[in-house]
């Protein structure tokens, strides 16, 4: 008598991080290294505060302390809180970038001084600022991964407080931003708040279009598989719509599930990994 193997979701997750990894690492690095870049050319010199790149800027001032070292303390010790709350494979895509973020925050302070920004207007530095880290974090979503931070806070709000993670980041972003006020004022919390918004945006149309969800609709010969992914494996709820085909006739499911834009690889490469004849949209 045979038996039906059983899906083991778990080993999707870790087929997609070993597939194309080549390109995926070099994206992320890519990612951090501009996120670095314009932490230190921009951010800092222009007192912004947002995520906990903006602890290390408000220690800096208060206390002197190199903000990278801030960062890397902060970021340990949110991993432990991202083990102990979300889960090992949740972590496991976070420890990468939050411990090298850091790091070359560290080595590329040497950059700074050969950057002359003269005279140039303090609100251009740091929308200029906002656009680079965008971009750098949009290749490090797109690449499958995170830097940890804020996000990890987040994304446990979100989960255990049955909040968006638009209101998480929102209450996170919010302490953070108004802690910036006292210790830089009003100009600094104005650049701050701008740049987040631009940062939010730029980071979205790096990974698909500018919308913070996205609403996928998937049809699937192995229903079943799929569902167990996003439920176990994104932690989403999925609604099964009856269709009929137009031309066939065919009576098939159709799967909706809407999901962070952040997401939006892991689902797309789980799908093909699971049925390579899936077929599946989203808006």
């Amino acid at each position: 008598m045979f038996f039906k193997k059983a899906f083991d979701d778990n080993k999707i997750v870790q087929e997609i991080y070993h597939s194309d990894r080549l390109k995926r690492y070099t994206l992320f690095a890519v990612g951090v290294i501009l996120q670095a870049l314009a932490f230190n050319i921009f951010i800092l010199p222009s007192n912004m505060v947002f995520g906990v790149s903006g602890i290390g800027v408000v220690l800096k001032q208060l206390l002197g302390i190199n903000p990278s070292f801030v960062i890397l303390i902060a970021n340990i010790l949110l991993i432990i809180a991202s083990f102990v709350y979300l889960g090992k494979n949740i972590t496991s895509r976070t420890i990468l970038g939050a411990l090298l973020y850091p790091l070359l925050v560290e080595l590329t302070v040497f950059i700074v001084p050969y950057i002359d920004l003269g005279k140039t207007e303090p609100v251009i530095v740091a929308l200029f600022g906002a656009v680079i880290y965008g971009l750098g974090t949009g290749f490090v979503f797109k690449a499958g991964y995170t830097t940890g931070g804020t996000d990890v806070i987040k994304q446990i709000i979100s989960q255990y407080g049955k909040k968006s993670m638009g209101q998480a980041t929102l209450y996170i972003e919010g302490i953070i931003v108004t802690v910036g006020v006292f210790v830089f004022g009003w100009q600094a919390f104005i650049y701050s708040i701008i740049s987040l918004a631009i940062i939010s945006t730029i980071t979205d149309k790096v990974i698909l279009g500018i919308s913070e969800y996205k609403t996928f609709q998937i049809i699937t010969s192995k229903e079943s598989e799929v569902k167990q992914f996003i439920l176990n494996q994104l932690h989403h709820g999925v609604t099964m719509i009856d269709s009929r085909g137009g031309f066939t006739g065919e009576r098939k499911k159709i799967m909706l599930c809407t999901i962070p834009t952040k997401e939006y690889f892991l689902l797309k490469e789980g799908i093909v990994h699971i049925d390579k004849n899936a077929f599946y949209g989203f808006n």
